[in-house]
C-alpha cells in the first residue's frame, strides 16, 4: 500500500470482537479518530428506515441498489469526518459493507455469492474510494464453524432469514480473504483478546510504520 492510509478498519462477522480491537487501538496510538460506525455518521435514514421494522425494509422492502447506496453514501459521510492528519478508525470498512450488501443480495435475490459481489461492485463503483488499511477478524478460517462460533456468543437464537444472512456473510468474507481483499487477515479461533490484539498490532506496524504510540504500548 502506497503512503500512509487515511483510514483503519476492523471488519468481521457479529460478536467477531471488533468492538473490544478497536477501543483497544483508539488507546494505543494517538494519531488514530475513532469514528465508529456508518450509521453514526448519516443518522436520518437510518432511524427512518428503522422506525416500522428495520429487518423486514432491510431483507424484503429495500433493493440491491437502494440498501447497497445507503450504506456507501453513509460511509463517506464518515470518511468526511476524519481530521487530517488523523488516520480515521472505522468499525467496518467499505469491503465489510460491500460483503453485507453481497450477503443480503443473496438472501434476497436468490443469487449466488459471486453474482452479487460482482453486482454490489457494479454499484459501488462509480463512488469515490480512500486509502483503507483492512483488517478483517475471522472466529475461524471455516465458514461453517465461524458462523457456529458466533451464534454461540449471541445471547439470544438468531430467527427467520437471519441465520442464512450469517452464514452467507461469513462465506462471503472468507472468499474475500482468499482473494486478497483485506490487507490483514486474523484467524481468531483458539486466541484471545490479548493474542489477537497482538497480530493486529503486528500487521499495523508495517502497515503504519510512521504512526507514533504510547510509551507504555508494549505493556497492553
Amino acid at each position: 500500500m502506497a503512503g500512509v492510509p487515511e483510514f483503519v478498519s476492523v471488519n468481521g462477522p457479529d460478536n467477531a470482537g471488533k468492538t473490544t480491537q478497536l477501543q483497544r487501538l483508539a488507546e494505543r496510538w494517538d494519531t488514530f479518530q475513532m469514528l465508529g460506525a456508518v450509521h453514526e455518521h448519516d443518522p436520518e435514514p437510518w432511524e427512518r428506515v428503522a422506525a416500522d421494522d428495520y429487518a423486514s425494509w432491510w431483507f424484503e422492502k429495500s433493493t440491491t441498489v437502494e440498501l447497497t447506496t445507503m450504506l456507501v453514501s453513509s460511509h463517506l459521510k464518515r470518511a468526511a469526518a476524519r481530521r487530517a492528519p488523523r488516520t480515521g478508525l472505522l468499525d467496518r470498512g467499505l469491503s465489510m459493507l460491500t460483503a453485507v450488501a453481497a450477503a443480503t443480495s443473496v438472501v434476497k435475490d436468490g443469487l449466488s455469492a459471486d453474482e452479487a459481489l460482482r453486482t454490489i461492485r457494479h454499484i459501488t463503483a462509480p463512488f469515490p474510494t480512500h486509502r483503507e488499511a483492512s483488517v478483517l477478524l475471522l472466529p475461524s478460517l471455516d465458514p461453517d464453524r465461524s458462523y457456529a462460533i458466533t451464534s454461540t456468543r449471541e445471547n439470544r437464537p438468531w430467527t427467520g432469514i437471519y441465520p442464512a444472512y450469517q452464514r452467507h456473510l461469513h462465506a462471503i468474507l472468507r472468499h474475500q480473504a482468499e482473494e486478497g481483499i483485506y490487507d490483514l487477515v486474523v484467524d481468531c479461533e483458539n486466541h484471545d483478546v490479548a493474542e489477537v490484539h497482538r497480530q493486529i498490532v503486528t500487521g499495523l506496524d508495517l502497515l503504519l510504520p510512521s504512526h507514533p504510540r504510547r510509551e507504555d504500548d508494549d505493556h497492553r
